[in-house]
C-alpha cells in the first residue's frame, strides 16, 4: 500500500489521479461532485463529467447546458468546490475552484468534439429542473446555444489518503503549491 511522506509527491499523485480521471471513462474521479451556492444561499450539489484537466494552468474543464441551475448558481457566485472519491487509491481529493462560464463562438471547436449522441445534453426542453407532467416529457434538441463549457480555476486542493497511516495535506495557489500537512 502506498504511503505518503513527501508533499510534492503527494501532490503529483494527486494531479496524476486527477489526469487519469479524464482520461478512464470507467475512472470514479471521472464523475467528481460539484457544489456551489444557490440563489437562496443553500448548498447545491450534483455529479458532473470532468472532461480536461491542465496541471500547468491549474484549469479543469466541465461541459454543462446554459439553462441548468448549476449555472445560475455559479452567475451568482463563481467560486465551486469538486469532490472526487477514489476507492481503489483510498483517495479523497477535494478542490476549490473559481468558475469562468464560456458560451458562444469561443467554444465552437469543443461543441465540435462533442459526440453526436452526446450533444442532446445540451439543449433538454422544458430546461433541466422544470417540473414535468410525466417521466418523458420532454425533448432532447441539441443546440450549440445551449453548450456551456466550465472553466475550473484551481485555487486549492485538499488531498486525504486513508492507508495505513491516514495522510492529509493541503496545497494552495496562492504559496505556489508548496503544502501542509494537515491532521487527518
Amino acid at each position: 500500500m502506498i504511503e505518503f511522506n513527501n508533499l510534492a509527491q503527494f501532490l503529483d499523485h494527486g494531479w496524476s489521479c486527477i489526469n487519469r480521471s479524464v482520461a478512464d471513462t470507467k475512472s470514479p474521479g471521472r464523475y467528481p461532485t460539484l457544489a456551489t451556492v444557490s440563489e437562496d444561499l443553500l448548498p447545491e450539489t450534483r455529479t458532473v463529467v470532468l472532461r480536461k484537466a491542465n496541471r500547468s494552468t491549474s484549469i479543469l474543464e466541465i461541459h454543462t447546458d446554459t439553462r441548468t441551475e448549476k449555472v445560475n448558481a455559479l452567475r451568482q457566485n463563481s467560486n465551486g468546490s469538486l469532490h472526487m472519491w477514489l476507492p481503489k487509491r483510498r483517495l479523497q481529493i477535494r478542490i476549490s475552484v473559481f468558475v469562468r462560464i464560456q458560451t458562444g463562438s469561443i467554444i465552437k471547436k469543443r461543441w465540435e468534439e462533442v459526440p453526436q449522441k452526446s450533444r442532446v445534453s445540451y439543449g433538454t426542453i422544458p430546461p433541466s429542473g422544470s417540473v414535468i407532467k410525466g417521466p418523458l416529457a420532454y425533448d432532447q434538441t441539441p443546440s450549440m446555444e445551449r453548450f456551456a463549457v466550465l472553466e475550473c480555476n484551481v485555487g486549492k486542493i485538499e488531498l486525504l489518503h486513508l492507508g495505513k497511516n491516514h495522510t492529509r495535506a493541503v496545497y494552495q495557489a496562492i504559496s505556489d503549491w508548496t503544502g501542509t500537512w494537515l491532521a487527518p
